[in-house]
């Protein structure tokens, strides 16, 4: 009586494993009158692969019909007739095909009651010998190699096929995520390997040891295997190599015509993703994580103990970074103020403890500083590291700046390496299989700490360790207006910590002009009022900042006096506008910005400011009442004004700010002064110079060098040991060193300040921002010059700010013919001037100004002009 049994394999042309279709029991059956040549490890017989070929292409996997006809006693095989679901028998169409050959050795088979079987089965054989079909062809030996052993060289053969998809079958399913294939690689050369699924890893399933004891396998390993098995087994499908394991096992896609078997697996949760394969599948990884989550969430199998965590609604937030503590630690601050300590997820900064990184750890923060200190982010907690010994309790976190991964810009620059997380550990970053791939690649390309030459390390010099090496750099520093530096600490509201790249020097910075209330430096000791607000504010403006600094004097115990800009803005400045400390009338003369610095310190007393919340007229008897007013209060609306006036561009300093002459009684007065003054200095009798050193602030006659002729002049600064005075003239605005010798005093009542006002009026250009790269600034300065040289200008004056300073547009009334058609938009166009990111409140009531203005620095950028030359600076 015929029974029914699923195909699980094919041994060879005439030999297949039957499965019981309830109860899974198996056993080998072999077709009766038949015999298929054999596969062997030693070499196959010819036509071997084709005979079991064309069995397994019509049988795997489906369910057929066998009838037993006879059993060996001594093997206990048994043997019979096998029929296809659509009544076909086996026997037949592999003799009709020329796949086996009739049996001649006096078998059961040629029993009487046998005969018309035979005779039927003999005339396919005779048809297919005639036809010279399979075996029996003439035009092929039949013969393929077969090479059953793993290749010699892992290596080279990787070399040569990887990435390439290759036509393979499944000969043996060792577990859930190994098999054993055969590759056809050309058609007569095959080989068998075992290959890893690639991206998964599947628990084991039983198995027999190298003893012969049976060991047992992990949970779901036996169903994982079964799953395979009944899909993949002895079907043909594309296996991709991809790698090597550790252990130099082919690692590779196994792709069925439905997709790919390890993404089937990952979905009905059988196996697990494997980090270390990431790099080797790239961007479709991410398909392998969607599958696992799939089956995590709903906790099939091996996550049916998976616990989802409970999303906290504080962990997203935005926040500006305060403090970077390393490549991967930062501080953020959110709206509130409050500072928060964030480790950025799956990523590490160069490890101190290893020799080859180390060195690079400094760079690796810096990156870091220079791309989020003072910027937007945005923080999404991933999960926490508890505390151990030796470790905090940490926040691991993903950080955006931009929509851009920050731990991704890290590790794709070298800057930091990637964690390898444990299998259960599910505190990662998001995007962890791109951060492993961004990592490869920078190893690839040395980028980094991977650099096949680590930097030159150089001890930093201390320049205010002693008075006296101070000294030795404050000359140097007088000079260089505008020094670049960073704020590497803060000690108070007015003190820091302040690093020179440039000089590979650390220095104590002081600012001028001011007195901030002192702070607790330790638990001993108390703040003076608002001596903490002082420094918390100094810390938020400064702390790691790119700042410029102005050096004017060296105290005492080696900190270097002057003025300190973050972002062009006076940081002594912003502290009196928040009453967070004083002027100091004598510094700040000397520093040459008392005006601005006393109009924002009476700014903060009208508001009642910090340490002014007490205070009144009464207590401030000589209040600076000559301060402008005309400047709008920080939330006031400002409007749109004209106000055109005639005018001489006098000076031009570094950094492209103006002194101009306004054209009218004033200029007209003061060439009937000057040439008086002229007139009084010819004479002997008036060639008295001073009785002693000047002092700053002092207002003198002094010869310029240029013309050897007499100006009024006011001193900035003074040199004793030198004997030269740095003055300012204050009718032109342009400023020079020179010897006393050069001064007289001006004490004649005609030719005093209060006679006529200094001329040269502090003036910028309106909606610009000037590069601040050397080059590009000299350059900027070098085309105003040009612009404005020997010329009588229009300036509207777009705002005045409360120290006075006018904001213009300038216009050549020779040539410019509308609004936009102004000085400031063709320096825009040169592409040595750019429109700023963030708009003075005044800046904004011009949108026509700041459209046409914005266009001419897009064609700037898109000509490469100036400070464009290389590509867009602004995009970092």
């Amino acid at each position: 009586m015929a029974q029914i049994g699923k195909v699980k394999l094919v041994n060879s042309g005439d030999s297949l494993l039957l499965q019981h279709p309830k109860t899974k029991a198996e056993k080998t059956f072999s077709l009766a009158y038949v015999s298929a040549p054999r596969l062997k490890r030693d070499g196959d017989e010819p036509y071997a692969f084709e005979s079991r070929d064309f069995l397994r292409k019509l049988a795997v996997g489906k369910e057929v019909q066998f009838l037993k006809l006879y059993q060996v006693p001594t093997t206990g095989r048994e043997y019979g007739t096998v029929t296809l679901p659509d009544g076909r028998s086996l026997i037949e169409l592999a003799l009709e095909e020329g796949m086996v050959k009739l049996r001649d050795d006096g078998k059961r088979e040629d029993e009487p009651e046998n005969e018309a079987t035979l005779e039927k089965l003999r005339l396919l054989e005779a048809n297919a010998k005639a036809e010279g079909k399979g075996i029996w062809g003439a035009s092929q030996d039949g013969r393929i190699d077969p090479r059953y052993e793993a290749p010699e060289d892992p290596i080279q053969f990787l070399g040569t096929f990887k990435g390439k998809p290759i036509e393979a079958i499944i000969e043996r399913v060792i577990s859930g995520d190994r098999v054993a294939v055969r590759l056809l690689l050309e058609p007569k050369l095959h080989q068998q390997m075992v290959v890893l699924i690639a991206g998964i890893r599947a628990p084991l399933s039983k198995r027999t040891d190298t003893t012969g004891a049976e060991q047992a396998g992990e949970e779901f390993g036996d169903f994982a295997k079964e799953f395979v098995e009944t899909r993949l087994l002895q079907r043909t499908i594309k296996v991709t190599l991809l790698g090597l394991s550790p252990q130099s096992q082919f690692i590779g896609n196994v792709i069925h015509p439905n997709g790919n078997i390890a993404i089937l697996l990952l979905s009905q949760g059988l196996a697990r993703c494997v980090d270390f394969h990431s790099t080797m599948i790239g961007a479709d990884m991410s398909k392998f994580r969607a599958a696992e989550k799939t089956a995590r969430e709903q906790r099939l199998r091996l996550w049916k103990e998976h616990v989802v965590k409970a999303k906290n609604p504080n962990s997203n937030l935005d926040a500006v970074v305060s403090r970077v503590l390393s490549a991967d630690t930062i501080f953020v601050r959110n709206k509130a103020g409050n500072e928060r300590k964030i480790n950025l997820s799956s990523v590490r900064q160069p490890k101190p403890s290893d020799p080859k990184q180390s060195p690079f750890s400094a760079e690796a923060k810096e990156f870091l500083r220079k791309k989020l200190i003072g910027k937007h982010v945005r923080v999404e907690i991933d999960g926490k590291r508890p505390a151990t010994e030796g470790f905090e309790e940490r926040e691991m976190a993903t950080v955006t700046l931009n929509n851009k991964n920050v731990a991704l810009l890290l590790v794709e620059n070298g800057w930091a390496s990637v964690i390898r997380h444990r299998k259960d550990d599910d505190d990662r970053s998001p995007i962890y299989d791109e951060l492993l791939i961004a990592e490869e690649a920078a190893q690839k390309e040395q980028k980094g700490m991977y650099a096949a030459k680590a930097p030159q390390s150089s001890k930093m010099v201390e320049a205010s360790e002693t008075p006296a090496k101070a000294k030795a750099y404050v000359s140097f520093l007088q000079r260089k207006k505008r020094t670049p530096g960073i704020v590497d600490f803060v000690s108070s509201g007015s003190r820091f910590k302040v690093i020179i790249p440039s000089e590979n020097a650390r220095l104590t910075f002081v600012l001028g002009g001011i007195r901030a209330p002192r702070t607790a430096r330790n638990a001993t000791e108390t703040s003076e009022p608002f001596g903490q607000e002082a420094l918390d504010y100094a810390s938020r403006r400064c702390m790691q900042r790119d700042v410029e600094i102005d050096v004017d004097d060296v105290d005492r115990a080696g900190g270097f006096i002057g003025t300190m800009y973050v972002n062009r803005e006076n940081v002594a400045k912003g502290l009196l506008e928040e009453g967070l400390a004083s002027v100091h009338e004598y510094s700040a003369e000397k520093s040459g910005h008392a005006t601005e610095l006393f109009a924002a310190e009476n700014r903060a007393k009208q508001a009642r400011k910090g340490m002014w919340k007490d205070w009144t007229p009464e207590m401030d008897a000589d209040i600076h009442a000559d301060v402008p007013s005309n400047g709008a209060a920080k939330d006031e609306a400002i409007e749109k004004k004209k106000d055109y006036r005639d005018v001489i561009v006098t000076n031009v300093d570094e950094q492209g700010k103006l002194k101009i002459q306004q054209v009218g009684t004033g200029t007209s007065a003061l060439e009937q002064l000057m040439s008086a003054f002229r007139t009084f200095h010819l004479s002997p009798t008036n060639n008295k110079g001073l009785e002693g050193p000047p002092k700053v602030g002092e207002y003198v006659a002094a010869k310029f060098t240029e013309d050897n002729t007499f100006y009024r002049a006011r001193v900035r600064h003074v040199n004793r040991e030198a004997k030269e005075a740095d003055v300012l003239y204050i009718d032109y605005g342009n400023s020079e060193k020179i010897p006393f010798s050069r001064l007289r005093p001006l004490i004649q009542p005609q030719f005093q300040v209060s006679k006529l006002k200094a001329q040269a009026v502090d003036a910028v250009f309106s909606f610009l921002q000037f590069p601040t790269q050397p080059d590009y600034a000299s350059e900027s300065v070098e085309m105003i010059n040009h612009l404005t040289a020997g010329r009588q200008l229009v300036a509207n004056v777009d705002w005045t700010s409360p120290e006075g300073v006018l904001h213009v547009t300038l216009y050549d009334p020779n040539s410019s013919d509308r609004m936009e058609a102004s000085l400031n938009s063709e320096i825009v166009s040169e592409g040595l001037a750019m429109v700023p990111f963030k708009l003075r409140p005044y800046e904004r009531a011009y949108p026509e100004m700041i459209k046409a203005l914005k266009e001419k620095e897009t064609t700037a950028k898109a000509e490469r002009r100036g400070m464009w030359e290389y590509g867009d600076i602004t995009e970092d």
